[in-house]
């Protein structure tokens, strides 16, 4: 059995253990203490219980629409106090039509019903608020577990991200390749090969400490983006070209830290490695709607051989923008023709649009 679909049991079977209890008090009290014939205080007892506890099931649903994060408290209470009104109201009415209409009791009850639909209204609303303040303490305890696990997640996923950038470092292909690019230009381009040994140390350093941020200005993603970009391009040298569109008004605008790297990673590996025609990789940022919109596009040879890869960079983004923003659909990827397009997606925060 699944672990929600345990705890859903469970707080059902607690709900109706509670409701059988109010129903023995309310059977004891009618009968006992108000003198109540045992088959009318069964009935009124029974009838009144069973109503509300259908009725109290679907108060569910006016606590998930009317979110304390959305709502004003104010407008929470006065929402909340004409739905108790309107719901106790209806309440009465169908338990009124109910006891008169399939019970025969003597006309005593009968006054005694009337009489008593004053503080059975006030009971009622007493139970529409214990009920929907119970559900509002175990709706937000549920949220906040549920975010506390998604944290939990969110730095499991951040801690592979970082040691998957940190596999450039002990890389034996990528630092092999490199070392070996740099060496053949001290020959030949010493001011080169000075200038690619100090990329590749900041693009390893940036690689170790922005993975301790969950997010990053998209500035500064861009540039770790280029450092490495240059440095597989000491390897390729004219095979491709890496090519910005982005205005200025989103490059403050913070993303998660080392969203981009598997981006272009796979525009390298899956692109330049297997074209034997120049590769342009298209970098594009733009504000659309609620969204700043990232855009990277490479074309491709579709012909080649595809290589084989581990699969897991861009479901690793996908993953990371699930729990950071809780949304889907964030990334998305194609290919039409020889283009090959990503598209990420991230929510302007309040933050982002000041």
């Amino acid at each position: 059995m699944h672990k929600s679909d345990s705890v859903v049991k469970g707080n059902v079977l607690i709900y109706l253990l509670v409701w059988t209890a109010l129903f023995f008090i309310h059977f004891t009290i009618v009968y006992f203490e108000l003198g109540l014939s045992i088959e009318s205080a069964l009935a009124d007892s029974f009838v009144f219980n069973i109503m509300y506890v259908l009725i109290g099931a679907s108060f569910w649903y006016p606590v998930k629409y009317m979110s304390i994060d959305i709502y004003s408290t104010p407008r929470l209470i006065m929402n909340h106090l004409a739905a108790a009104a309107i719901t106790t109201g209806l309440w009465l009415v169908a338990c009124y039509f109910i006891l008169t209409s399939v019970f025969e009791f003597q006309q005593e009850y009968y006054d005694f019903l009337l009489s008593s639909l004053i503080w059975r209204y006030a009971i009622g609303i007493l139970f529409y608020v214990v009920i929907v303040s119970l559900i509002y303490v175990y709706v937000t305890y549920s949220d906040y577990k549920e975010k506390e696990l998604n944290e939990s997640n969110l730095k499991v996923l951040v801690k592979e991200a970082e040691l998957k950038s940190l596999k450039y470092q002990i890389n034996p292909h990528f630092i092999f390749n490199s070392l070996n690019s740099i060496s053949s230009l001290t020959m030949s381009n010493p001011e080169r090969a000075q200038e690619m040994t100090i990329k590749l140390s900041e693009f390893m350093r940036a690689t170790v400490s922005k993975n301790e941020m969950q997010k990053a200005p998209l500035r500064e993603e861009i540039k770790n983006a280029r450092l490495y970009l240059d440095i597989e391009k000491v390897r390729f040298e004219d095979k491709f070209e890496y090519i910005e569109n982005v205005i200025e008004a989103c490059e403050n605008i913070k993303v998660p830290s080392m969203i981009l790297q598997p981006v272009f990673e796979n525009a390298i590996k899956h692109g330049v490695y297997e074209s034997i025609e120049q590769v342009n990789i298209i970098l594009t940022c733009s504000k659309e709607a609620e969204y700043l919109k990232i855009t990277v596009e490479n074309n491709f040879d579709p012909d080649a051989v595809p290589r084989k890869g581990e699969g897991i960079g861009l479901q690793n983004i996908k993953n990371r923008l699930k729990l950071i923003y809780n949304q889907e659909n964030l990334i998305t990827y194609s290919k039409d023709g020889t283009i090959f397009k990503v598209n990420i997606f991230i929510p302007l925060e309040k933050e982002n649009v000041l």
